[in-house]
């Protein structure tokens, strides 16, 4: 068996009266992420781990931001498009471990759906996706509610 680990990690900055869209659902939030799509940085996370752990280079190779494709696009897609590059190479998803960083609005009420969508997606049962909150107690762009910035770290076997 090989056994493989990735890392991601994304950021973007956030501004009034855009959606957030968080681990592939839309929270109620007076901000928003701005980016080319639609900005999830947790999904965002979580194709540049599986991408890395399978040697297959980043998000940004496979999916530019200045390709205008994807404009807009939902970061579902680009999650599912990374998952079929993944199996396509041999390798499945063990887990992932991811965190979420962001002072309001508050994330655990929404974990559990996160959690459901981002398991169907890389086809694993729901107790192999973890997701955690932290805020950065008022500290920086991401404590100021400037920012927002998720890791994430997968484990694949082949």
């Amino acid at each position: 068996m090989n056994i493989r680990i990735g890392y991601g990690i994304d950021v973007h900055r956030l501004e009034v009266g855009i959606p957030l869209f968080l681990g592939g659902i839309q929270i109620e939030s007076d901000l928003g992420a701005v980016g080319h799509s639609d900005a999830d940085v947790l999904l965002h996370a979580i194709c540049d781990a599986l991408l890395g752990a399978a040697n297959l280079r980043d998000i940004g190779y496979h999916f530019s931001d200045t390709d205008p494709q994807f404009k807009g696009i939902d970061s579902k897609i680009l999650l599912d498009r990374v998952m079929k590059l993944v199996i396509d190479k041999g390798y499945s998803v063990g887990n992932i471990d991811c965190t979420v960083i962001m002072e309001r609005p508050k994330l655990n009420p929404h974990i559990p759906e996160m959690q459901e969508v981002i398991a169907k997606i890389l086809k694993v049962d729901f107790d192999a996706v973890s997701i955690k909150a932290s805020t950065h107690e008022k500290v920086d762009s991401f404590g100021e509610s400037r920012a927002v910035k998720a890791y994430a770290a997968c484990l694949i076997t082949s």
